[in-house]
């Protein structure tokens, strides 16, 4: 998914931008199983290129309580948004389900 001018300029207006270690995680184990291609130095490009880590918490983890109506989502997609509620952050997501939470901090990074 490539994203929107919107989301884009979201994110160069954005004094930090953050990279979840969930979304590592996650896109890690869809290029173990195939389904994309990663370069072995995806993180530290990351860093060179000015994206933040950050990382999954018990406080995140905690927050999950927070969206019990996406108990039975994506597990990945679950941490997501909990970590981005804690942090006070504002999550891309092409995700209806998750953009659909109106509590939660999401923008379509479709548009």
């Amino acid at each position: 998914m490539r994203l929107g001018p919107i989301a884009r300029a979201s994110l160069s207006r954005a004094d930090t931008v953050y990279s979840s270690s969930i979304s590592i995680v996650e896109i890690r184990i869809k290029s173990m199983l195939g389904k994309l291609t990663l370069p072995d130095d995806l993180v530290a490009r990351l860093r060179q290129d000015g994206i933040g880590e950050l990382s999954f918490s018990h406080r995140d983890a905690d927050g999950l309580a927070h969206f019990p109506e996406l108990a039975r989502h994506d597990p990945f997609d679950r941490m997501l948004i909990a970590q981005a509620h804690a942090s006070g952050l504002t999550l891309l997501t092409a995700d209806q389900a998750l953009l659909d939470v109106a509590r939660a901090p999401t923008q379509d990074a479709r548009l």
